[in-house]
């Protein structure tokens, strides 16, 4: 009994018969002819580079797509005869498209406006073309060799060079389309530009091959390169773009801002070069990791491994990596520019103060942003982008806390108590223990290292145990909780995000243990 396959509506439907293999044949003769047609052009062509103009590529690009989609929907996926036909296609389709995608970076570098970074990017361009065009032209003739294999003529030569000509007249049509005009265009800058600091946290992997040599490439894949984590990136920077298309492109503050159209440039070239590195990566670990080595040097294999992985890394990965590191300082210059300078007011660390974790995670907030960021606790003013500086605020809140354990230690009813059976230190410990109950310290150490001969020293008792709790606190045993307020002075978007960090406890709880951030706060975990 032939199987039976299900619908949505939970009716049983037998599956379609098999096609009979001279009419699948004589299917594939005729929509493939056109890109065959082309094939023969293009390897009747003593420089396939040159023939290769963006018309052509596209057309490849479309007609292999339409193949692919076609075998795709006979199953050829799963069919023994069909299936390396199918994979060629796919080759075809990939190398079109990563071909078309560096002509376009080519034809667009004018109007970039890159910033100045070390290498021959307009070169290494090419070069990464080049290797492009090679496996594209190889799969192009694999394809015609496949299709003869199966039967299939050879397709009539349709084309010429007429058919692919590029010809470019220069000059460009006149700017007479007013700007529009946006509220908040303030706004939108800083958050394009602190998306994009947040992506150049994020793509940390991207600096990764530089750290290794050639012969370490393929050590990088799948971690931290792989072809998940650039479709990630590379979605996530067209997101950005379009998100500049839709809010600045064409305003007046784009004319009046040439760094603007500096950061789309960077944008831009960030989500080609993502878009090459994307398709790399995805050939490399679909086809060629994991291939015996006698496959990989049998003269059949379409792309060669060392190459791929040169232009992967050294193109794709290393120029995006330049050009997101480079173009940082200017999004922290815009948003200095455009920030909204705000104040707000948070409560210090409740028990260990500014000590080394909360003052790390501060700084680095304001560091990100790049913006000029004032602390102020009793008068004293911190520069919020040092870790150091905002340690030292450390001295006034410990002074606070040597002042208010003073008062506190005076209000505590065993105090007045005419003797105590344990002495000076039974006292200390009753009088911790009672303030940890009442919230005001916590206890890090149990039990507590006390000196059971713990005397008064020719002070008074208050003064003994003030010293005591003191030393003990002073010793990491304990913590002396003080609700204490600083203010924080600079760009109202690094505001949010430290009011953010102080309503997380400052990244950890009572105890100086992490805690997760929120995903607003990312960049800090990196």
């Amino acid at each position: 009994m032939a199987p039976e396959a299900t619908h949505g509506t939970g009716l049983a439907a037998p599956l379609p018969d098999i096609i009979a293999p001279e009419v699948f044949r004589d299917l594939m003769a005729a929509r493939t002819a056109p890109l065959r047609a082309m094939g023969a052009y293009l390897l009747s062509r003593d420089d396939p580079r040159g023939a290769l103009t963006r018309p052509l590529v596209a057309e490849l690009l479309s007609q292999a797509s339409q193949i692919e989609e076609l075998l795709d929907a006979y199953r050829a996926r799963t069919n023994r005869t069909w299936y390396p036909f199918r994979c060629l296609v796919a080759a075809v389709k990939l190398f079109a498209n990563v071909t078309y995608v560096l002509l376009h970076v080519l034809h667009a570098l004018p109007a970039y406006r890159l910033l100045v970074i070390g290498g021959d990017f307009p070169g290494d361009t090419e070069r990464a073309l080049r290797f492009a065009v090679r496996v594209l032209t190889e799969a192009v003739r694999r394809v015609m060799e496949e299709a003869r294999r199966q039967g299939i003529p050879d397709a009539p030569h349709w084309y010429g060079e007429a058919n692919f000509v590029e010809s470019l007249p220069p000059g460009r049509l006149p700017h007479d389309r007013g700007t529009r005009k946006v509220e908040d265009v303030g706004e939108t800058v800083t958050c394009l530009a602190t998306e994009f600091l947040n992506l150049a946290s994020e793509a940390k992997l991207l600096h990764a091959p530089g750290k290794v040599g050639p012969d370490n490439y393929a050590d990088c894949i799948p971690d931290p390169i792989s072809e998940e984590s650039l479709r990630h990136l590379q979605q996530r920077f067209h997101n950005l773009q379009s998100l500049y298309d839709t809010h600045v492109l064409d305003t007046e503050t784009e004319t009046l801002d040439p760094d603007l159209s500096v950061l789309r440039g960077h944008i831009s070239v960030i989500y080609h070069l993502l878009d090459t590195g994307l398709a790399f990566a995805h050939h490399y670990e679909r086809h060629l990791a994991g291939c015996p080595a006698a496959e990989l040097n049998s003269g059949r294999q379409l792309v060669p491994l060392d190459d791929m992985l040169r232009t992967l890394m050294e193109y794709s990965i290393a120029y995006a990596s330049h050009f997101l590191s480079c173009a940082q300082g200017l999004c922290q210059e815009m948003i200095r520019r455009y920030a909204q300078v705000g104040r707000i007011e948070v409560p210090a660390p409740r028990y260990r103060g500014f000590h080394v974790r909360p003052s790390t995670l501060v700084a680095k907030v304001v560091s990100h942003y790049g913006s000029n960021v004032t602390m102020i606790l009793d008068g004293q003013q911190y520069d919020a982008s040092s870790p150091f500086e905002i340690f030292r605020a450390n001295e006034k809140i410990n002074a606070r806390k040597r002042n208010w354990l003073a008062e506190q230690i005076a209000s505590q009813p065993c105090l007045h108590d005419p003797v105590h059976a344990d002495g000076l230190a039974g006292l200390v410990h009753q009088v911790v223990l009672s303030m940890a109950e009442q919230g005001k310290l916590i206890i890090y150490e149990q039990p507590l290292p006390l000196d059971p001969d713990l005397k008064p020293n020719g002070g008074t008792t208050l003064q003994a145990l003030t010293d005591e709790i003191a030393r003990l606190q002073a010793t990491g045993k304990i913590d002396i909780r003080i609700d204490l307020g600083v203010t924080f002075i600079g760009d109202a978007r690094v505001l949010s995000d430290i009011r953010l960090l102080a309503e997380c406890g400052y990244g950890e709880d009572n105890f100086g243990n992490n805690i997760p951030l929120p995903e607003a706060l990312a960049y800090l975990r990196r």
